[in-house]
């Protein structure tokens, strides 16, 4: 009965957490001009031509992860990692960062991967997103400096007096998202804990996260990680064409904004809706879009590109059908 309920909560909490922000975000928002703009305000063919950069990273990242397994004598077909991919995104959707472990379990499946080596590569993966990630936001934060104080400023997270702090409703937002992403920490901890009890895991597991030192390519490798990188910029930016009111916006501000919305998708709640409307709509502000504008821009982006993950999702279910011969390469 314990365990139904703390599955239940997992499910619940990440989608409440998020909606309750998306409610601040747009309680007093004009959804009828969100319509109008997404009917006749759009430009079409920049919206699809971004989203070529939103299939291509998850393609690079199936191939990538392949690397990884071959020093652990894993080579499973490299169209079943991306489809493997694919279905973690989608779901991610529905329980934030369950991808990480789903795509282990399909390829288990599939291609008769250990699930521990598996998994272990994935956490090299995290480990190596996490670093190139460190260093773009450092060389962001450092160009940018004057910009996120301000933005730290006007979220309530720096502001002169303490009362202040405690009648924004800003910080509370931003007080939701801390707590998610530290009930997220507590559980992946009691998660690996109880995997290193299993007799053979733990030992699989670092054979899995030690796989990058027998990488046989390596250069081809760091291409991969930087292309996957730059293709979610410009799977970001791209959308900048889509709208009159941010097309000039231009590269920085955009860097800016994919910085600050990469970080908020860390806040378990799917695909990081909320925290990533809140990042992004008060970031544009600064660059002197209207608010409602920016609401605007937030929304159908966003929307967008979840369904693309979830059509995604879709079709790399349905490749990966059982019934579907399994030839290895």
């Amino acid at each position: 009965m314990k365990k139904s309920i703390r599955q239940v909560l997992k499910l619940l909490l990440p989608i409440a957490l998020g909606g309750f922000i998306l409610y601040w975000v747009y309680r007093d928002f004009d959804f009828a001009r969100a319509w109008q703009t997404l009917a006749h305000g759009t430009r079409w063919g920049w919206l699809l031509f971004s989203l070529l950069f939103g299939i291509l990273p998850q393609a690079i990242r199936g191939w990538r992860w392949r690397q990884l397994l071959e020093p652990l004598d894993a080579y499973p077909r490299r169209s079943n990692c991306v489809y493997a991919v694919f279905v973690s995104y989608a779901a991610s959707l529905l329980v934030p960062r369950l991808g990480e472990v789903s795509r282990c379990g399909i390829l288990s499946r599939s291609d008769q991967v250990p699930f521990a080596k598996s998994l272990g590569t994935v956490v090299t993966e995290r480990l190596v997103d996490m670093l190139t990630l460190g260093l773009v936001t450092l060389v962001t934060v450092l160009t940018q400096f004057p910009l996120f104080t301000t933005f730290l400023r006007q979220t309530g997270t720096k502001i002169p007096s303490t009362l202040h702090l405690f009648t924004s409703v800003w910080f509370y937002i931003a007080l939701l998202c801390v707590t998610g992403v530290l009930a997220l920490l507590y559980s992946i901890r009691k998660t690996l804990f109880f995997y290193e009890r299993v007799k053979g895991f733990a030992l699989n597991l670092r054979e899995g996260v030690l796989s990058l030192r027998h990488v046989p390519n390596i250069p081809l490798f760091v291409f991969y990680t930087v292309a996957i990188w730059g293709c979610y910029f410009l799977h970001f930016y791209l959308t900048f064409y889509c709208f009159g009111f941010s097309e000039g916006l231009g590269l920085t501000a955009a860097l800016v904004m994919f910085v600050g919305g990469t970080f908020a998708i860390i806040v378990p709640t799917p695909n990081g809706a909320g925290p990533w409307h809140f990042a992004v709509i008060t970031m544009m502000m600064l660059y002197g879009v209207d608010a409602e504008d920016a609401g605007i821009f937030a929304l159908i982006v966003h929307g967008v590109q979840t369904f693309l993950v979830v059509l995604l999702g879709v079709y790399g279910w349905a490749a990966l059908s059982p019934t579907k011969k399994i030839n290895h390469l």
